[in-house]
């Protein structure tokens, strides 16, 4: 259209000149280029950095929390410090660390696989980036004020009521919370439904959706449980800002108020958010292991059904966090027998991985390594789980050390072994270069063993009667080694991670390049070369087979003619079309960060609350108004026979 309408201009009759506010940012490169960018591959190397930031501060809290409980009596916190840690370092982990850093394979991988040129909505897909930060920014602003008045948030990472009411936390670290997990949620069901959209309307030609890679399923599914598990919890923190900033009572027993509803509330959502967190870990592995076995994924549709099936159950067992509250004999059995059955789909995902290995020509390479012990984690952390779902043994275990070392060693043992895995795997294909393997497994394995050193001790201490969320204990109680052996085991952690990190940065910086395909791998990102050009794909692939590239590899001659084919019909009708950056979905953030300390932050009366809040709406409405007037316009790319950008029209 751009073009049949130029091909008509001459030199007397120009097109009409935009206005300077809706002027297309061009630039591409400097702060100003990352700031406007709407390349999901940018996005996606975006949020992996603050991702990977916040890892490292969600895991020096952990090192403090573990320096606090090395000795019995210790006075390294006080009880004030050791409860905004442990509330900030779950809180930071799970929504600032691992679900940000899936959102960032998410972007970055997921149109690679389906032979996309970008997600669906590239401007929302920057939005929902923006929104994370402002989130993030949020949740960690009480660092940085008066401790008196406002602090880091400090009610656990649950929220529990009543202890989140004004009663008993009057300072504003819980509006920070509140407010904070609100913005992130934001951010969550923008990417969500983008992901969504993208997958079901923009695979290549010929991707069924029984050819869609194993990860690329587990993207669609995780998006599904966050649109419908997300509302359950903006609904809760809805009402606890009500009750703390309007004085309502939803949770406030002194004027007929519920705490076991936020409870209920809190783990509609909180159960899938566990899948949420676990899913994009399996279908990482799903695509590492067969790799490194030279065969494919073995029972691929039970793989993709099973993960159907554990976000579908996912949402019948939230209770099993509440056997204790005395919901009734009926609710609990209905609950433990839901929770023995989600078990069933994760151990077929189990097997079909170890039917993936068996027989195969196992290459035992750096990602495969941190694969085979998400793996054996995974499983440890599983078996936990079963003996949770028997209501009697879950009632001993229940706020005991028992459960924490359960639940990290499916969430770090598992999802985080696994993303790491997948920052290995496809690191190659992200920067063009390859992590040293020597110092690849040196890190697995001071990670591995610092792991293990750190959570399984944890298991004791809970069977011995250790509580959680307690900051000291007395020297007779027989914690003593346990809590010294988990401790040394978290500076061993600790340890590895820095390797990790060193490693990954110095590679970035200072690796040595390496050509395409590195892994020899099965699926169609590894068919580009590295890093992908801002297109992507040169020519929309067909997919031929469920391993596209794999096909692709061993039918040569039949694809190059196809490709070529499909070059020429791309070029006649105007080249690759690329949309515009935008500074537009930045501004809306920022809008909607500054109406958010304005609630959060400020009270009313002695601060100008209303008027900071009106300025934060009006930034919004401006943002979100000429990002309105933008419309979905864009510039046209044409290529030579080598992927090089032979000319840029713009319109």
């Amino acid at each position: 259209m751009e073009l049949a309408k130029s091909a008509y201009l001459t030199k007397e009759d120009h097109a009409p000149t935009q206005p300077k506010l809706l002027t297309h940012p061009t630039v591409k490169a400097g702060l100003m280029g990352w700031l406007t960018t709407v390349d999901h591959k940018r996005i996606g190397f975006l949020y992996g950095f603050f991702a990977l930031f916040f890892f490292l501060v969600g895991g020096f809290e952990a090192l403090l929390i573990r320096t606090q409980l090395m000795v019995p009596n210790n006075d390294v916190l006080t009880a004030q410090q050791y409860n905004t840690l442990f509330t900030m370092h779950g809180t930071t982990m799970i929504f600032l660390a691992v679900m940000p850093l899936s959102s960032a394979f998410f972007n970055f991988i997921m149109p690679l696989q389906i032979g996309a040129r970008d997600v669906a909505f590239p401007r929302l897909n920057a939005f929902s980036l923006w929104m994370f930060v402002a989130g993030a920014i949020i949740l960690n602003i009480g660092w940085f004020l008066p401790q008196a008045t406002h602090g880091a948030p400090d009610g656990g990472w649950f929220g529990y009521a009543p202890l989140t009411s004004k009663t008993y936390i009057p300072k504003h670290s819980i509006d920070y919370w509140v407010m904070g997990l609100q913005l992130l949620g934001v951010a969550s069901i923008a990417a969500s439904l983008n992901f969504i959209v993208t997958i079901i309307n923009m695979r290549a030609p010929g991707m069924t959706m029984m050819r869609l890679p194993v990860f690329s399923w587990m993207t669609l599914i995780t998006s599904f449980l966050i649109i419908l598990s997300f509302p359950a919890i903006t609904i809760a923190l809805v009402e606890l800002m009500m009750d703390r900033q309007f004085g309502t009572s939803f949770f406030e027993v002194s004027n007929g108020g519920m705490p076991i509803l936020w409870q209920h509330l809190f783990w509609v959502f909180g159960h899938p958010e566990v899948y949420i967190l676990i899913l994009p870990a399996m279908g990482i592995i799903s695509e590492i292991l067969p790799t490194f076995s030279r065969k494919p994924l073995f029972g691929y549709p039970i793989v993709v059904f099973s993960g159907a099936a554990i976000g579908f159950l996912g949402f019948a067992v939230w209770s099993h966090h509440m056997f204790t509250t005395g919901m009734g004999t009926v609710a609990t059995a209905a609950f433990a027998l839901a929770t023995m059955a989600i078990a069933v789909p994760t151990g077929v995902k189990i097997f079909n991985w170890i039917g993936t290995l068996w027989g195969g020509h196992l290459q035992m390479r750096t990602p495969m390594m941190f694969a085979l012990g998400f793996v054996w984690m995974f499983m440890i952390g599983g078996f936990s789980g079963v003996m949770h779902a028997a209501a009697p043994a879950d009632a001993q275990q229940q706020d005991s050390y028992f459960v924490i070392a359960h639940f990290h060693y499916v969430l770090i043992g598992g999802s985080l072994f696994a993303l790491l895995a997948g920052i290995h795997y496809w690191f190659p294909l992200m920067f063009g270069k390859k992590v040293s393997e020597f110092w690849g497994k040196l890190s697995f394995w001071v990670i591995f063993v610092g792991f293990n050193v750190t959570f399984f001790p944890m298991h004791f201490l809970g069977l011995n009667g250790m509580p959680r969320r307690t900051f000291t204990y007395d020297p007779n109680l027989g914690w003593n080694f346990p809590n010294l052996l988990a401790t040394v085991g978290s500076y061993v952690l600790g340890i590895g991670i820095f390797i990790y990190f060193v490693v990954m940065v110095y590679t970035f910086f200072k690796g040595q390049r390496v050509g395409r395909d590195i892994w020899d791998g099965r699926t169609l990102e590894w068919s580009l070369p590295n890093p992908p050009p801002e297109y992507n794909y040169r020519v929309t692939p067909t997919v031929h087979a469920r391993d596209a590239w794999w096909y692709e590899k061993n039918h040569r001659e039949e694809t190059e003619k196809e490709q070529e084919a499909h070059a020429q019909e791309e070029e006649a009708h105007g080249g690759i079309h690329m949309p515009f950056g935008s500074i537009w979905p930045l501004i809306t953030s920022i809008g909607v960060l500054i109406g958010a300390i304005g609630v959060s932050a400020l009270d009313a009366g002695k601060d100008p609350k209303l008027a900071v809040c009106l300025v934060g709406g009006a930034v919004m409405f401006i943002g979100i108004y000429f990002w309105s007037l933008e419309g979905n316009e864009g510039y046209h790319i044409h290529l030579d026979k080598d992927g090089n950008v032979v000319r840029e029209e713009h319109s």
